[in-house]
This record gives C-alpha cells, sequence and structure tokens, in this order.
C-alpha cells in the first residue's frame, strides 16, 4: 500500500473493497486499521462514520479473513431453521467514502514500532491508530475423535462459527437425521431448536447439571428442558463424551451412544489472541485493554471477543458495540472524556415456540431478595432478583409481555413498584411490547429503536426487513425484535 494508506489501483484478488475518492478536506485524516470485519469491527466502522461522515477526521479500513460481508453470527441458528436466507444476515452501515472494506484478508503480522499490518496477500497497511476486533474461535474439548492432527474438526464434526462452519451444519441436516449437539448453552439450544425445524432428531449432551448454566438457576432449566422435550429433543445434563465414532454416534462417560450422522460442538470459545501476542501486546485470557480499549502498546487497541477488561463484556454482542462506540468517540476526537465501563446484559433465547430472556444476578434458592412464578405444567417461570428495590437479576420464561419492563428497570436501575406481581403478571404497555396504546415502546432492545422509528423508516421507503435493519440498525442485535418488526410491517 502506498505510504498515506490510499487504495492501489490494482485491488488485491478476491477482496472487496469500498471506497471514492475522498474528500480534499481529508487527506489530512488519521489512518485507523481495524482487524477484524465481525460484528464489532463493522460496528466500530459505523460508529466512525456517524461521527465523521465525510472522512475529515479519519480514514478507515477494515480487513477481514473471510470472503462475506459482515454478517449477524448471532442470527445463523434462524438460518440453520430456514427462516432467513443468508442476505438476511447481513449487516447494515459502514459504508462511506473515507471507508474501505477488504475481505478475504486476513492480516498476518503487527509491526508496532513501524505501524504497519502485514497482509495474507502480500500488502501491508500504515496505521496512525490499530483496532484489533479479532473475535474469539470456537473450541472443540479434547475428547478423542472430535479433532483432526491439526486441530481441525474430525468427519462428522462442526463448530458454529462462521458461515463456512454453518454451510457444513446445514449440508448434514438432512429430514430424520439423528444428530447431537454438545454443549446445552444459548448456543447449543438455538442450534438444537433450529435443527429440528429442518426435520432433524436431535440431542443435547450438557457436562453442567442443568442447561444455561450461567444464566438459569434450576427450576427454570427444568421446566426450560421440558419444553424441549415437546419439541422432541431430547436433553441429557451432568454427562461428558467419550469419543466420538465417525459413522455411529457420540459415546458418553457411561458408554451408552447417542446415535448420531453428526455432532455440532457449541462447548464454548476462546480469544483469538494469537496476532497480539505475536506483536507484544499484553494477554491474559484476551488482550488486556483498560477504560480507554488500549492495550499495553501504543496506539493499539482491542474491542469485542479478543479484549479483556476488568468488568467484562467477552462473549456477548452488546458490550462489544459499546466498545466500538466509546472507541469512536475517542478515535474521532468527538469524545474524549468517553470511557467503556462495562454494561449490564440482557441475554434472549431465540427458539421457536420459547419466549426466555434472563439478566443480571441469578440465585439459585428463593431468598427475601426474590419473587417468583412457578408454572411448570404451562411451561411458564418468572423469578426477580432484587437489591435495594432495583432489578439486579431475572429470569423470564414464557413471559414475553413482561420482559420489556423489567428490562427497562433492569438497565436504568429504576425502583420497581411495590407490589412486584403486578410488574410480572400486568407490567405497564399490556400484552405486547409494540402495543398500540404504549407512548413509544422499543422494539429493538439491542439498539434501542422505538416503534416511532421504525414507522419513520417504513413511510421513508423502507419495505423489508433489510431496509428497516439499515436505516434503524433493529434486527441486528440478538435478532430477537425481527417477528415484533414482521407483525408491524404487515399491519402497515
Amino acid at each position: 500500500m502506498p505510504a498515506d494508506g490510499q487504495r492501489n489501483e490494482q485491488a488485491p484478488r478476491g477482496a472487496c473493497q469500498q471506497q471514492t475518492a475522498l474528500p480534499a478536506a481529508g487527506h489530512g485524516a488519521r489512518r485507523i486499521v481495524v482487524v477484524g470485519h465481525g460484528m464489532v469491527g463493522s460496528r466500530f466502522a459505523e460508529e466512525v462514520v456517524r461521527r465523521d461522515p465525510g472522512g475529515q477526521r479519519v480514514r478507515v479500513t477494515v480487513v477481514g479473513a473471510e470472503p462475506e460481508p459482515a454478517y449477524n453470527r448471532i442470527l445463523m441458528p434462524e438460518l440453520l431453521s430456514g427462516r432467513l436466507e443468508a442476505e438476511e444476515l447481513r449487516l447494515p452501515g459502514g459504508e462511506a467514502p473515507a471507508v474501505t472494506v477488504r475481505t478475504a484478508t486476513a492480516a498476518t503480522a503487527i509491526d508496532a514500532r513501524a505501524r504497519r499490518v502485514s497482509l495474507s496477500d502480500g500488502d501491508a497497511l500504515d496505521y496512525d491508530e490499530l483496532v484489533l476486533a479479532t473475535g474469539a474461535r470456537a473450541t472443540l474439548p479434547p475428547v478423542p475423535g472430535l479433532a483432526q492432527e491439526g486441530g481441525q474438526p474430525a468427519p462428522g464434526v462442526a463448530t458454529l462459527r462462521d458461515m463456512a462452519d454453518c454451510r457444513r451444519v446445514l449440508s448434514a441436516a438432512r429430514p430424520g437425521a439423528p444428530m447431537v449437539v454438545l454443549g446445552g448453552g444459548l448456543l447449543g439450544l438455538e442450534t438444537a431448536r433450529a435443527l429440528t425445524e429442518r426435520g432433524a432428531r436431535v440431542s443435547v449432551v450438557e457436562s453442567a447439571p442443568w442447561i444455561m448454566r450461567r444464566q438459569l438457576d434450576r427450576a427454570a432449566a427444568q421446566i426450560l428442558t421440558e419444553l424441549y422435550a415437546r419439541f422432541g429433543i431430547e436433553v441429557y445434563c451432568s454427562r461428558k463424551a467419550n469419543r466420538w465414532i465417525p459413522g455411529t454416534g457420540l459415546e458418553l462417560d457411561d458408554t451408552s451412544v447417542l446415535a448420531a450422522e453428526a455432532v455440532i460442538v457449541t462447548a464454548g470459545v476462546s480469544p483469538d489472541t494469537e496476532l497480539a501476542e505475536k506483536a507484544g501486546v499484553e494477554v491474559a485470557d484476551g488482550v488486556l485493554v483498560d477504560d480507554r480499549l488500549s492495550t499495553s502498546r501504543p496506539r493499539i487497541h482491542a474491542i469485542g471477543d479478543c479484549a479483556q477488561h476488568k468488568d467484562g463484556g467477552a462473549g456477548l454482542v452488546q458490550p462489544g458495540w459499546e466498545q466500538a462506540a466509546v472507541l469512536a468517540d475517542l478515535l474521532t476526537g468527538t469524545a474524549p472524556n468517553a470511557r467503556y465501563t462495562g454494561v449490564r446484559t440482557v441475554t434472549r433465547l431465540k427458539a421457536d415456540g420459547i419466549e426466555l430472556t434472563t439478566m443480571g444476578e441469578i440465585e439459585e434458592e428463593a431468598t427475601e431478595h426474590s419473587v417468583t412464578v412457578n408454572d411448570s405444567r404451562g411451561g411458564r417461570y418468572a423469578k426477580l432478583t432484587l437489591r435495594a428495590d432495583r432489578v439486579a437479576g431475572a429470569v423470564l420464561l414464557g413471559f414475553p409481555q413482561t420482559a420489556p419492563e423489567v428490562c427497562r428497570l433492569f438497565e436504568t436501575g429504576a425502583p420497581v413498584p411495590d407490589d412486584k406481581l403486578v410488574l410480572l403478571l400486568n407490567p405497564p404497555g399490556g400484552s405486547q411490547h409494540i402495543h398500540e396504546d404504549s407512548a413509544d415502546p422499543l422494539v429493538c432492545q439491542c439498539n434501542t429503536v422505538t416503534r416511532s422509528e421504525i414507522e419513520a423508516a417504513w413511510r421513508d421507503g423502507a419495505r423489508t426487513r433489510i431496509a428497516i435493519a439499515e436505516r434503524t440498525r433493529a434486527t441486528t442485535g440478538c435478532g430477537g425484535c425481527a417477528r415484533d418488526i414482521e407483525t408491524l410491517m404487515s399491519t402497515w
């Protein structure tokens, strides 16, 4: 690359580049290179464009190893189920005169002294500021048969981290085919439900005493397990895998074998820190960052799943987006006092026929600080954990009308009503959080998009969910609002 960071006339083969001539005032702009074109890397570029649309302050080059444009990996189970097409996972934003996006191009080395990034196509990029958004890699547990000698998944084994993984799983998800999901966390359960919608016969194996161990107490997990059984999904908890036997199935620690043509491993991820380590950046579990998202090396920053901050945030997209916004404030100079201090995260299970939202602290037993509603026969369960009359945590299974108000109280720290049961059973806003009587309710919690904003986009000509996402960002987070938006559009 030329020293000023501009693109060569001959684009590297296989690279997707989006750039137009920079305005004259932008020639003195600082150069930012972003390594990683996933959900957080692309969001950072979008946040920069919002603050500096003309590229007067900074110019951004984003490099990503995957050939696809940025997409929402959280919604891959929706692709497995057939509810979404691949193009509907594409993320909006980031395109601007001062933004270059190069796909199918991996960063191979960082020279922190020269402030230069070497690329897999032999090119190099000089930078004034470097942003690592390398994300995380799916991990394969040390179970015989799961991995080949080089560490790649063995035949019949797949992870679910990128679009290539998704295509491998889809090729195995034939109607009637037995499949095993190894890992009963959020992704594992969403994947299992999606595969049953393809007609596969699915079992879930979880080594913990119950599924979604981090987000649920035992009572809620038991009800959720029973709901999954109604969909034909067998859940095996407190069980470990002994070995994968291709063509036969997964042998468990009691020597029983679950018949399977394929096993999908959703047993966790590890931050991708290899590039940072080689550059001499300080790393623990992830790349260590401070409140400014700065690393131990000057002018190198990290955000998203690869970053390790004292207040957490890895593994969930909402903290990554908050980090992207803070760093965009700092590097564009629009808010020099911006700092990342953690966020209050909310988790939603996206599985057809199940409404589950969890947040904050989850107490195993009922205490004086908790309020619980248990309707196991109806497949419903709600628990509020309170601290000083504030929501410290909640589990809401089968309470879709309650979740928006509880989320609002949790995120804002506002006091709860005196009658806690009214909050659970008859919350403000009626039976749906997009109810016509609500003043201007949130439809997309992840991006704080209101009904009026969506309606404004509709009136401006956005007639599809993708168009709505491009205008408002709605559906680009967890995707839980997608059906609500479809309902609104069909009404209009």
